[in-house]
C-alpha cells in the first residue's frame, strides 16, 4: 500500500448556478421549504452533545428562543413530509421534533434533525445543509450510476437530505470486521467494487468515516454494501489517488482483506462486474445523465490547475491522450464513462 493520500486544503462551497437549478427543478429535486438553513443558524448559544459513554461527539445542540421553537418544529415536520411523502402531512401527525444538532466540523456545518413517532418511539433523522454544487453533483451521480438511490431536496441555498443508515466504516473496522459469521471475501469484494465505482465517477476522499457499511442477512450468509455519506469531494481534487479509496490509510484493513482473500483474477472479475453495472444504469438513465453532463460542462467546480492535474494523471494512467483535451470535470467524467462502455463491449 502506498503512502497515505493527503488533501492539501479545505474545499470551498460552490454555489448552485442557474443551469444546475433548472436541472433540479426539471427532475423534481427542487421544493419551497418552510425552514431554511439560515433559519436554523439563528441561535446564540449551544451545548455539546455527548454520546452514551460521555464522549464529545463534536456535535452541538443549539438553544433557540422559546418564541421560535414552535415555528421551527412545525416547519421541520413539513420538511420531513416533503422529503418522505411528497408533502403529505398525514405521515407527521403523530411525530415530533426531538432534537436539532449542529455540526461544528466539515465543509457545510450541517444540522441533523431527529424526528420521533410518539406512538412507538421509533425515530428517524434528516439533515439540513448549505447547498453546495459539488455535493449535489455527487448525489446525482450516486443516484444514477450506483446501486443506491438518494432522496434530497433543494431550495435556493438550502439542501435537505435523508439519513443513510449503516455502520460508519471506521466503526465497522473496529468492532465488526473480524466477526466470525462475516465472510471476509464478501467484504473484500464489496470494497473492490466501491473502489472501482469511485474512480470511474470521480468521487473523492472516501475514507472509512465518510462511508457506511450496510449488512443484510441472506438465507445462508450476510451481504454487504458500502454507501457513501459524504459527497463534498466530488469532481474537486486533481490527484487521481484521491478518487481511489484503496490509497487512504483508514481503509487499509479493507485493502488487506483483498490481499489476503482475493486473487488477481477475482479482483479483475469484480471490477468488470461493477463496470457492467454502471453501463446498465447508463443505458437506463442516458437522457438524465446527458442533461447532467451538459450542466456540469457549464459549471466550475474545481480550479483550473486541479483539472489540468487530473487530466494529465488519467491520460498517463490509461495511456489515453484524449484526456489531455478535456476542458473541465464534465469532459473528464464523460470520457471515463465512454471508456467503461467500450471496455464492457469488448
Amino acid at each position: 500500500m502506498a503512502e497515505d493520500v493527503k488533501i492539501s486544503r479545505k474545499k470551498p462551497v460552490y454555489p448552485i448556478n442557474d443551469p444546475l437549478y433548472k436541472y433540479l427543478k426539471h427532475y423534481q429535486r427542487e421544493a419551497r421549504l418552510p425552514v431554511s438553513y439560515t433559519d436554523l443558524r439563528q441561535f446564540r448559544e449551544a451545548v455539546p452533545l455527548m454520546d452514551k459513554k460521555g464522549k464529545d461527539t463534536l456535535w452541538e445542540c443549539p438553544i433557540y428562543p422559546p418564541s421560535e421553537i414552535e415555528r421551527l418544529h412545525s416547519g421541520l415536520k413539513k420538511v420531513y413530509a416533503m422529503l418522505k411523502a411528497s408533502g403529505n402531512l398525514r405521515i407527521v401527525e403523530h411525530k415530533y421534533i426531538d432534537r436539532i444538532d449542529f455540526c461544528t466540523f466539515g465543509n457545510t456545518h450541517p444540522f441533523r434533525v431527529r424526528i420521533v413517532n410518539r406512538l412507538n418511539d421509533v425515530y428517524d433523522y434528516f439533515y439540513i445543509k448549505v447547498g453546495d454544487a459539488s455535493r449535489i453533483y455527487g448525489m446525482e451521480v450516486e443516484h444514477l450510476l450506483s446501486p443506491n438511490q438518494l432522496n434530497y431536496l433543494v431550495d435556493n441555498t438550502t439542501l435537505v437530505e435523508e439519513h443513510i443508515p449503516g455502520i460508519p466504516g471506521d466503526l465497522f473496522v473496529k468492532n465488526y470486521l473480524g466477526h466470525p459469521e462475516y465472510n471476509p471475501k464478501r467484504i473484500a469484494k464489496e470494497f473492490v467494487k466501491f473502489n472501482e465505482r469511485c474512480f470511474i465517477t470521480l468521487l473523492g476522499d472516501m475514507r472509512a468515516y465518510n462511508f457506511v457499511m450496510q449488512i443484510t442477512p441472506d438465507f445462508d450468509d450476510f451481504q454487504f454494501r458500502i454507501r457513501c455519506i459524504d459527497f463534498d469531494q466530488q469532481f474537486y481534487e486533481g490527484n487521481k489517488k484521491v478518487y481511489l479509496p484503496q490509497f487512504f490509510k483508514e481503509n487499509y484493513p479493507f485493502v488487506k482483506l483483498g490481499i489476503d482473500h482475493l486473487t488477481e483474477k477475482t479482483f479483475i472479475q469484480y471490477q468488470q462486474e461493477e463496470s457492467s453495472s454502471i453501463v446498465h444504469r447508463l443505458r437506463s438513465e442516458r437522457h438524465r445523465i446527458t442533461d447532467l453532463r451538459d450542466v456540469l460542462q457549464q459549471d466550475q467546480v474545481s480550479p483550473p490547475e486541479k483539472i489540468a492535474e487530473l487530466r494529465q494523471g488519467l491520460a498517463e494512467h490509461y495511456a489515453d491522450p484524449h484526456y489531455l483535451r478535456c476542458r473541465n470535470m464534465g469532459d473528464i467524467l464523460e470520457l471515463n464513462l465512454k471508456r467503461v462502455i467500450r471496455q464492457v463491449k469488448l
